[in-house]
């Protein structure tokens, strides 16, 4: 009878044991970015906010720095299912659909004020862009204003011409083809090894990508032109999303909310960090000089009426939508 007993509390014991392990639910996050990246700590905050929302029966993995999934393949892997969840630099995608592009359409949107509401005019647009394409977006966060960096003085455009110029975006390559520079396609995670090998010489991006990059390893000069303000956006396969159940869905959403408002204020925090921390290291960081400033204005201007002629009607409701609220 003991040894029944003992079966039976046995059998009991494994089945309660493997009952978690059945209901746990395992999801990727592919990230393009470091560990140490400021998106990626959120992003891992936001992975543990949803294990606490559901008791632990969600949990996502953050793959960081490309480690999953290259940037340009993390959208397609989470649309077909090989990756549930996504964060990639919204403009990457740009190409494929100019709504994607319209935060890095220069001096458009300049400060996060200004960049927030942008966001608001742009989302409808975007959340029914990627819904068409089994995707649902979760939020957007901001990367710091963007700035030259170089390995010379640069006191006007034409002081461009010639540079090795990183291009990651049709943003980044129309720029190198307007001032006569050379573009050369890197990704964030290929920057450090471009600069070291002086395969560029040169780009645009924010302070935190030069932190990320020990740029001043390589370049000397930091210019802080503040030209766009760039988003990283947060999807999720809708299928997998809709395979939830509601409290898991809830839980989701109501992590991606704090990851938002987090991801916005960190922005805001880390943009004189990341600077502070370039000109500790050594570099020159200085604002632009006036024709180098006017220069960029008329490079903006052109770019935005490209921008235009590709977005067609839904990008000027958009832009229409942004003004109207400044």
């Amino acid at each position: 009878m003991k040894l029944k007993n003992r079966l039976a509390l046995g059998l009991a014991g494994a089945l309660l044991a493997a009952f978690p392990a059945a209901a746990q639910t395992k999801w990727n996050l592919p990230a393009a970015y470091p560990a140490d990246n400021y998106h990626t700590e959120n992003l891992v905050q936001f992975s543990k906010d949803v294990a606490e929302g559901t008791a632990n029966k969600l949990q996502i993995t953050v793959h960081p720095n490309a480690s999953l999934f290259k940037a340009p393949e993390i959208k397609r892997a989470v649309q077909t299912g090989q990756a549930q969840i996504g964060e990639v630099l919204m403009s990457l995608h740009e190409n494929e659909d100019a709504l994607f592009g319209i935060d890095v359409v220069p001096f458009l949107a300049t400060s996060f004020e200004q960049a927030r509401k942008l966001w608001d005019a742009q989302k409808p647009a975007i959340e029914k862009k990627l819904a068409s394409q089994n995707l649902m977006l979760l939020y957007a966060v901001p990367w710091p204003p963007q700035g030259i960096y170089a390995k010379k003085e640069l006191n006007t455009v034409e002081d461009m011409k010639g540079l090795k110029w990183r291009a990651y975006n049709v943003g980044t390559s129309r720029i190198a083809d307007i001032v006569g520079a050379q573009p050369v396609t890197i990704q964030a995670s290929e920057l450090p090894q471009a600069l070291a090998t002086g395969v560029v010489n040169s780009f645009m991006s924010s302070g935190a990508t030069g932190y990320d990059s020990k740029v001043w390893e390589s370049l000397t000069h930091f210019y802080d032109t503040q030209a766009w303000i760039p988003k990283n956006m947060i999807f999720v396969n809708k299928a997998a999303f809709d395979g939830l159940d509601k409290g898991a869905q809830e839980a989701i959403l109501k992590a991606a909310k704090a990851a938002e408002d987090r991801g916005w204020k960190l922005a805001v925090e880390k943009t004189k960090w990341y600077t502070d921390q370039l000109a500790a290291k050594g570099m020159k960081v200085e604002k632009p000089s006036e024709a180098l400033a006017a220069g960029f204005k008329k490079v903006g201007e052109q770019l935005t009426g490209d921008w235009l002629k590709k977005a067609g009607a839904d990008g000027q409701a958009v832009m229409d939508a942004y003004r109207k609220g400044m």
